[in-house]
């Protein structure tokens, strides 16, 4: 059955990659029906896959073979909350290093252009801290880097 809202996406012929990509890199995944153009379109042939059913993280979401046309932007982008230094590793080292490229604060980007946050929920309880200083200098620590530092993150937390 299909989800009454899901998470289109649109990709240039490759949808299909990319929803096995994270059917195997971020638990919850999984990839569902694909369905084969029944005619030629703009950006294919009969029988290529023109859309991809999938969920990332529990999110159903439909890869879409539309053409170059449309590219993903950082003002959309998957935020997945991680638990400790080792998850936070393997997702970021997952996605950059099958071509995807590094940003700041936590921000990556896949192979195809979607922006993925790589966010340990430590993060986010020491920059929502209660103690603002706390907070201020979780939250500076965080604009240095790249990938989150857990362990940098808690010192800073600490002071």
């Amino acid at each position: 059955m299909i989800p009454k809202n899901t998470l289109c996406l649109w990709y240039d012929g490759t949808a299909l990659d990319a929803a096995q990509f994270y059917a195997k890199t971020f638990p919850d995944s999984a990839v569902g029906e694909v369905h084969r153009a029944p005619s030629d379109y703009p950006a294919g042939k009969q029988g290529d896959v023109l859309v991809v059913h999938f969920t990332v993280a529990g999110i159903p979401c439909i890869g879409m073979n539309g053409g170059p046309g449309m590219k993903h932007s950082e003002a959309f982008s998957f935020q997945i909350a991680t638990d400790d230094q080792a998850e936070t590793d393997r997702l970021w080292n997952a996605i950059v290093g099958n071509g995807g490229q590094e940003s700041a604060c936590g921000w990556c980007k896949d192979k195809w252009g979607l922006s993925w946050q790589i966010t340990p929920r430590v993060l986010t309880a020491a920059f929502t801290d209660p103690d603002r200083a706390v907070a201020k200098r979780a939250f500076e620590a965080m604009m240095k880097m790249t990938k989150i530092d857990i362990a940098a993150i808690e010192a800073a937390r600490r002071g």
